[in-house]
């Protein structure tokens, strides 16, 4: 990522690249961790969704049972 970022005049339309503040820095680093945190969380979510369909169709569960009784749907 550029350590940079593009300012416009609203008035005159200039456009210069102006260097990113420490703190700017920090937040975008910031906003990364959380966005991979929560694409992490998702995942783990889906892997314990489907671990769950599994484990219920392997009781003996159809499809439409499962999907009623818990919300669940394999996709």
């Amino acid at each position: 990522m550029s350590d940079q970022k593009l300012v416009i005049n609203a008035k005159t339309g200039e456009q210069t690249l102006v260097a990113l503040t420490s703190d700017e820095i920090a937040e975008r680093e910031a906003r990364h961790a959380r966005h991979e945190a929560m694409m992490v969380e998702r995942e783990l979510r889906e892997a314990a969704r489907q671990s769950a369909i599994s484990k219920l169709a392997a009781l003996g569960l159809t499809v439409d049972e499962i999907s009623a009784a818990f919300g669940l749907e394999n996709n």
